[in-house]
C-alpha cells in the first residue's frame, strides 16, 4: 500500500470520527436543551408565591375614633303662651345667666282671660260671703217654729258649695296668673344663646314655638351650657374591653391643629347598636374658655393595651372558604397545607391570630383563589415596599445644633399597628 493511500485512509477516518463527534455533541446539546426546557416548563407550571411570617402583636394600640361634641346642657326654649313677639333682648352668642329675659310676648287674649278669671273670683267670693250670712241667719233660727231643720241644712250646704266655687275660681285665676309669667322668655341656666329663631312681630303658639309660614313650629331660643362638653364616641365591639371608669382619651378638633384636649370617662350605654355593632360611650372635656362648641366633629384618641404574645397577620393572608378561616402554610418540601385558624381583634390592615400557626411558619401572602391543599408551589422574593419590611434610615453620626429636625422623626419605621383603624 502506498503512502498516499495510507494518508487518504487516515484522513477519511478522521473525517468520520469528526462527523461522529459532531453528531454526538449535537445530540447531547439537544438533550441538554430539552432537559432545561422541561425543567423550566415544570417550574413555570408551579404557582409563584411570596411567603411571610407572623409577627408579634403590639404592646399597646393607638385607637382613633370619630366623636361628636355636645353641650353639657342644651335647652330648646318654646313658648308657653300664644301671642306675638313684643321684643327680644338676647341674640346668638350672648352669655346669659339663670333668669335673664330673652324675649317678651304680647298676649292680649291671655290678658283678657286673666282679667275675666279675676272677676269670676270676685263674684265667687261675693256669693260665698252672702251664702255665709244666710247660713248663719238660718242657723240662728234653728229649733224654732219659723224654719225647718232641712232648710237650715240646705243653707249650710249652699255655703259650703259657694266656698268650693271660690276655690275653683281662685285656682283658675292662679293658672292664668302663671301663664302671665310665661310672657317673659327667660334663660333656664347659665350659658350661651346658640339660636334665636324669634323676631319682633312673629306669632308664637302655646307650647309649639314659632309658627312659620307653612305651619312648622320651631323653638324660639336655644341655650347651651358649655362650661364642660359631653363627647359621644361609638366604640366598635372589638375594642369594648377598653371601656371602664379608668378610661381616658385625648381629643383633637380640626379648628385647632396640633392641639389636644384631655377627656375622661362619664358613662357607657352598656349595649351594642345592632346595626353598627358599636357601643355609645360618653366622655367629658372641661371647657372653661369656651373654645369647644356644641355639635362639633372631633377625633378621640385612645391608647388600648396590647398583647405581644398574640401573633398578627395581614388580612391579605387570610383565606375565606366554606371550611372556615384558613391560612396557607408552606412546608419544607414547598407543598401547601391549608391550616384553620382562630382570629381575634381586627387591627385595621392586620388581624390577631389566636391559634393555628407558629412564629416560624411560612405563610403565603395574598394566596390565589385556586390554591388547594397539597399543591406544590415555587417561592419567589417579596416586592420591596409592598410585602417586605422597609429598612429604617440610619441616623447621622453627627448633627449640627442648628439643624431643625422637628419635622423629621429619628425613627420613621411603621408602627406594629400600622394601617390600624382610624
Amino acid at each position: 500500500m502506498s503512502a498516499q493511500t495510507s494518508r487518504g485512509r487516515f484522513v477519511l477516518i478522521l473525517v468520520v470520527i469528526l462527523v461522529i463527534v459532531l453528531a454526538a455533541w449535537g445530540i447531547l446539546q439537544r438533550n441538554m436543551h430539552y432537559d432545561h426546557l422541561a425543567r423550566e416548563t415544570a417550574e413555570s407550571a408551579l404557582p409563584q408565591v411570596q411567603v411571610i411570617t407572623a409577627q408579634p402583636g403590639p404592646d399597646h394600640m393607638n385607637l382613633k375614633l370619630p366623636a361628636n361634641i355636645s353641650a353639657w346642657y342644651l335647652a330648646p326654649i318654646y313658648a308657653q303662651v300664644s301671642g306675638y313677639v313684643k321684643m327680644w333682648y338676647k341674640d346668638i352668642g350672648a352669655h346669659v345667666k339663670t333668669g335673664d329675659v330673652l324675649a317678651e310676648i304680647d298676649t292680649p287674649g291671655l290678658d283678657a282671660q286673666y282679667a275675666a278669671a279675676k272677676a269670676n273670683l270676685d263674684v265667687a267670693v261675693a256669693r260665698y260671703k252672702l251664702a255665709q250670712i244666710t247660713s248663719r241667719r238660718w242657723k240662728a233660727l234653728e229649733g224654732t217654729q219659723a224654719v225647718s231643720q232641712q232648710e237650715v241644712d240646705v243653707q249650710a250646704a249652699n255655703a259650703e258649695a259657694e266656698k268650693a266655687l271660690v276655690e275653683a275660681a281662685r285656682h283658675e285665676m292662679e293658672r292664668y296668673q302663671a301663664l302671665e309669667g310665661f310672657k317673659k322668655i327667660v334663660a333656664p341656666f347659665d350659658g350661651v344663646v346658640t339660636a334665636r329663631l324669634a323676631d319682633v312681630g312673629d306669632y308664637v303658639n302655646a307650647g309649639r314655638g314659632d309658627v312659620g309660614t307653612r305651619g312648622n313650629a320651631t323653638e324660639l331660643f336655644s341655650v347651651a351650657d358649655i362650661h364642660a362638653m359631653r363627647i359621644f364616641v361609638s366604640v366598635p365591639q372589638d375594642y369594648a374591653y377598653i371601656i371602664s371608669p379608668a378610661l381616658t382619651a385625648t381629643l383633637s378638633v380640626p379648628q385647632f391643629p396640633g392641639r389636644t384636649f384631655p377627656a375622661r370617662y362619664v358613662a357607657t350605654a352598656a349595649a351594642f347598636n345592632p346595626n353598627t355593632r358599636t357601643v355609645n360611650t360618653e366622655l367629658m372635656v372641661d371647657n372653661p374658655l369656651g373654645e369647644l362648641w356644641p355639635d362639633s366633629f372631633a377625633t378621640a384618641h385612645f391608647e388600648a393595651p396590647g398583647n405581644a404574645n398574640i401573633l398578627i397577620l395581614p388580612q391579605g393572608a387570610l383565606i375565606f372558604r366554606a371550611e372556615g378561616m384558613q391560612v396557607a402554610v408552606v412546608d419544607p418540601t414547598d407543598h401547601v397545607h391549608l391550616v384553620p385558624i382562630r382570629v381575634g381583634t381586627v387591627l385595621g390592615a392586620t388581624v390577631q391570630v389566636l391559634s393555628g400557626i407558629n412564629r416560624s411558619d411560612r405563610i403565603i401572602n395574598n394566596p390565589s383563589a385556586g390554591l388547594l391543599d397539597g399543591d406544590k408551589v415555587r417561592i419567589v422574593p417579596g416586592t420591596r415596599g409592598y410585602n417586605m419590611p422597609s429598612t429604617p434610615p440610619k441616623k447621622p453620626a453627627t448633627q449640627s445644633q442648628n439643624d431643625d429636625v422637628r419635622a423629621m422623626p429619628e425613627d420613621n419605621r411603621p408602627s406594629a399597628e400600622a394601617g390600624g383603624r382610624e
